[in-house]
């Protein structure tokens, strides 16, 4: 039976029998790509005031679109307006209801323009808007780090390599390297975001639009930077959604880092720091438990994020130009990143807040593994001693406190010459966790005078980011 011009494809006119119910569910995106909807509604009103301008359309026709697009966005807000698989996608579904709300001048819209340049406008101006919602958060992380850090800046625990007690450090200087992270990844949003902000529409489907439409107006209603310059590439390519998607992997790698580290250091075996309640869960059998839920999870979500960018760069890899249906699959990974994505950044800064330090713990820790033995190889090298020569006398140290089970700080200072004559009792300046930490004084070093310049550079930074 042959479709009737009043069936649901708006290409019935093309095709003898209608498409299979299965092949209509297969290819549906409505169910993801509503929530393009606002974007859609934003881009087609700036369309339609460019196509009166250029006198393509009429000022009644204008009207009469501006009025049917306002009606439309309060039935998407009030949950009154119905969403149709028959009609595919939410761009479909918006015209095919501004249509019925205003006739003729609804169907005038997609004038100079195609589905394939409409929906990578929306996709632009949906990232564009998720990328600067993210930037937010992650200045608010940033932000909570700096307080924490600021309140322990003479708060001493060890820093690691191999997981394995290395040096002394402040706790400030370590939740500075999660700042630094955080800064790089807000600089790659930052730039993703430029190349986000260029504008395909005027592309319609692959070779231009032959209507004297004027794309550098539409840009700039929009508040584009400026314009896609190759109608090919701009209708087919995703590498601006790669890029968003790899930037957002990296941040879930770097909270993926500290959330393993808080969850070593809630360990009763480390002891460091205590979570907050409310970041936490208990057993179903085990009524001691306090398990550090939120951050494992973050841990789990960053591999979800990457699976994203593998599915993304997947789907672009073989795709001769321009555009194919392929790329419907971009809007569900990217969706799903910029959701894990927001929510993670929304809870890791109360988090942050939430957590209560335990100074003790991390001073005991620091005797556990001869964390002051490079500051006795470099005070012998101080006194004329070379390095390799120095860094066997302290190795040498640190077996025979190994085997008194002392700290390399307790052992007598008769003991500590049989290493090496030219050590004399000012040693133990040297041989605590503060004259350690006091010594890194140049930039970037986990001195505490130091560590409080880095903090106030880094507010200074953050005020200059949000322009105050």
């Amino acid at each position: 039976m042959n479709k009737t011009s009043c069936d649901s494809s708006t290409w019935s006119g093309r095709f003898s029998e209608p498409v299979d119910k299965l092949v209509q569910n297969f290819t549906a995106s409505v169910n993801f790509d509503y929530r393009l909807a606002s974007f859609d509604i934003e881009a087609s009103l700036a369309h339609a005031r460019m196509l009166c301008a250029q006198d393509i359309i009429s000022a009644h026709d204008l009207e009469d679109i501006e009025r049917g697009m306002n009606e439309i966005s309060q039935e998407i807000s009030e949950g009154r307006f119905e969403w149709k698989i028959a009609l595919e996608d939410v761009h479909l579904n918006i015209e095919r209801r501004l249509t019925e709300l205003v006739g003729d001048a609804g169907k005038r819209l997609h004038t100079g323009r195609s589905r394939n340049d409409q929906v990578a406008t929306d996709i632009r101006l949906y990232l564009r808007d998720a990328t600067d919602q993210i930037s937010i958060l992650l200045t608010r992380l940033q932000e909570a780090l700096l307080e924490k850090a600021q309140n322990h800046t003479h708060t001493i625990m060890p820093g690691f390599t191999h997981l394995q007690v290395a040096q002394p450090v402040s706790f400030a200087h370590h939740l500075m390297a999660y700042f630094e992270m955080l800064n790089r990844d807000d600089e790659r949003l930052t730039e993703c975001r430029k190349r986000i902000n260029r504008l395909p529409l005027g592309a319609a489907a692959l070779a231009g639009s032959g209507y004297p439409i004027n794309r550098e107006m539409v840009a700039q209603s929009l508040g584009f930077e400026g314009l896609c310059s190759n109608s090919l590439d701009a209708v087919s390519d995703r590498d601006f959604a790669i890029e968003f998607t790899a930037a957002a992997a990296l941040i879930m790698m770097h909270l993926s880092r500290l959330s393993e580290e808080i969850i070593l250091w809630m360990n009763p075996q480390f002891g460091f720091i205590d979570l907050s309640d409310r970041f936490c869960t208990g057993s179903s059998i085990m009524p001691q438990k306090k398990n550090p839920d939120v951050p494992e999870l973050v841990r789990g979500k960053s591999g979800r994020v990457y699976g994203h960018l593998m599915s993304l760069l997947t789907l672009m890899k073989s795709q001769p130009l321009a555009y194919n249906k392929d790329n419907q699959e971009d809007k569900e990974p990217l969706f799903d990143t910029v959701d894990t994505l927001v929510a993670t950044l929304t809870l890791y800064s109360s988090l942050i807040q939430g957590i209560e330090v335990k100074p003790q713990r991390m001073h005991q820790a620091l005797k556990q593994g001869f964390a002051t033995a490079t500051d006795l190889a470099d005070y012998l090298v101080i006194k004329g001693i070379p390095f390799r020569d120095a860094h066997e006398s302290v190795a040498r140290a640190v077996r025979e406190a190994e085997r008194l089970d002392c700290d390399l700080a307790d052992l007598d200072i008769h003991i500590l010459k049989t290493f090496h004559e030219s050590i004399e009792p000012d040693v133990y300046q040297v041989l605590t966790p503060e004259g350690s930490i006091a010594t890194r004084t140049l930039p970037g070093g986990t001195a505490p005078e130091t560590v409080k310049n880095a903090i106030k550079i880094a507010k200074e930074h953050l005020l200059k980011r949000q322009g105050k």
